[in-house]
């Protein structure tokens, strides 16, 4: 491994779209949606919804399908599988759900690239219906940060990740990410860290009021083709040249003809469902 832990955002990152707001759309409950949504939090929400849908005779299939052709960036995948080839552990902390995440990671060959899934349970109970329940029981446990939103903190994912390598000094993280959701887990970053937010995002906006706030070093991205260069520049700029000759192998064929005219060097696990 090469000490990089690479943290992925999901929607809007990986994925062009907002998933949840996608499987409404495409399965033609935005009617349904929107009545639903201004009588509960948002997590809660989408499991009502998915239970209405189950009613209406929608089924987990139909919500594969749907998730099977959302928008992603044709250079999304590349990155990702360069990334895991040279040896970073990716892992995703999203408010998405585990079965929207782990559905599309799988659909696009990618789901063994990821160490780790943070995010909402979102599962198939007894009647075949798509239950989605929050990663912090707000109810029971609330998670006490008003920066997130009741059923997630990111920051708090964050700091379980950096707990686990404390004895690890020379680990470093890349969080990429664009929601206002993602603000409170980069203020766990440290120096020497990276965010690579996407730029007009929401995130990015809360990063240029809040300049002060943030420790890590920003690289901001627009599309795809960005998030690859800079994401893969990063990450060869880190790794040691003995790292990078071991791993060159591996990586070679994951880089198309666009990247085989650049130096390498000038290139600007099991499941985790929390309970």
């Amino acid at each position: 491994m090469s000490g990089i832990v690479v943290v992925f955002d999901f929607d809007k990152t990986i994925i062009d779209v907002d998933s949840d707001n996608w499987v409404v759309d495409e399965l033609g409950a935005t009617d349904l949606f929107n009545q639903l949504l201004p009588t509960m939090p948002w997590n809660s929400m989408m499991d009502k919804l998915m239970e209405e849908l189950h009613l209406q005779g929608k089924t987990i299939e139909d919500i594969k399908q749907v998730l099977n052709r959302v928008p992603i960036h044709p250079r999304i995948v590349p990155a990702i599988k360069a990334a895991h080839a040279l040896g970073c552990d990716l892992r995703i902390v999203s408010d998405a759900n585990t079965f929207y995440i782990e559905t599309v990671l799988s659909h696009l060959g990618i789901r063994e690239c990821f160490s780790e899934i943070n995010t909402n349970p979102g599962f198939v109970d007894d009647e075949g219906k798509l239950r989605i329940l929050p990663y912090h029981d707000f109810l029971r446990s609330p998670h006490g940060c008003s920066l997130c939103p009741p059923n997630m903190c990111k920051g708090k994912v964050i700091e379980r990740i950096q707990s686990t390598f404390k004895n690890e000094k020379d680990k470093k993280i890349i969080y990429l990410g664009d929601g206002a959701g993602d603000f409170c887990p980069i203020l766990k970053l440290v120096k020497g860290d990276y965010m690579m937010p996407r730029k007009d995002f929401p995130v990015w906006d809360l990063i240029c009021k809040n300049r002060e706030l943030v420790k890590s070093e920003i690289h901001e991205w627009t599309n795809g083709e960005d998030l690859e260069r800079i994401l893969l520049h990063i990450i060869t700029s880190l790794i040691s040249s003995e790292d990078m000759k071991n791993n060159i192998d591996n990586t070679s064929q994951l880089f198309d003809c666009k990247f085989e005219t650049i130096a390498l060097g000038a290139l600007p696990k099991p499941l985790y469902v929390p309970q």
